[in-house]
């Protein structure tokens, strides 16, 4: 049987603060990471039949 899961949580002040602040700023990731990204994407797509995307 699977095992609960544990509640997400909840950050207050200063961590709570960083962490929007995080969000709203994310670090761009470097091209190439980019284009191993898309053509692993590329990849599964053409190997899935039946999927949704």
């Amino acid at each position: 049987m699977a095992k609960p899961v544990k509640e997400t949580p909840i950050l207050f002040g200063e961590e709570a603060r960083q962490f929007e602040v995080r969000m709203l700023h994310p670090k761009p990731l470097p091209p190439a990471r980019v284009k191993a990204i898309l053509r692993d994407y590329e990849f599964l797509r053409k190997k899935c039949v039946n999927c949704s995307f």
